[in-house]
């Protein structure tokens, strides 16, 4: 597929939805079995829905999260360190796997 940053961001939502639903239910299904799925689940509905995926031509996709995201998670009782550590996997596999969604 040719992609470019400005048409990504232009039709992320309208054209591009179920990709992206795609490439965030695979990750998500990869990083539920690995680490504790409360803590995962979490994470998805407290921090990742506030997220906002980017393309750039020479960097590739990125994930932009909301700020103080530790602090969103309100449904799960889990140290900063833990935290940080699921929040670095899941977001590495979600970026990961709009690679291989979106094939740039």
């Amino acid at each position: 597929m040719d992609l470019d940053a400005e048409t990504f961001e232009e039709q992320k939502y309208v054209e591009f939805f179920p990709q992206l639903q795609q490439a965030y239910k695979n990750a998500f299904n990869r990083v539920n079995e690995r680490y504790d799925s409360t803590l995962v689940h979490g994470i998805d509905q407290q921090v990742l829905n506030e997220s906002e995926p980017h393309y750039d031509e020479e960097e590739g996709f990125s994930l932009e999260l909301p700020d103080e995201p530790y602090e969103r998670l309100t449904s799960v009782v889990v140290e900063e360190e833990r935290f940080e550590h699921v929040l670095a996997a899941y977001v590495e596999e979600i970026e990961e796997e709009l690679e291989r969604v979106f094939d740039p």
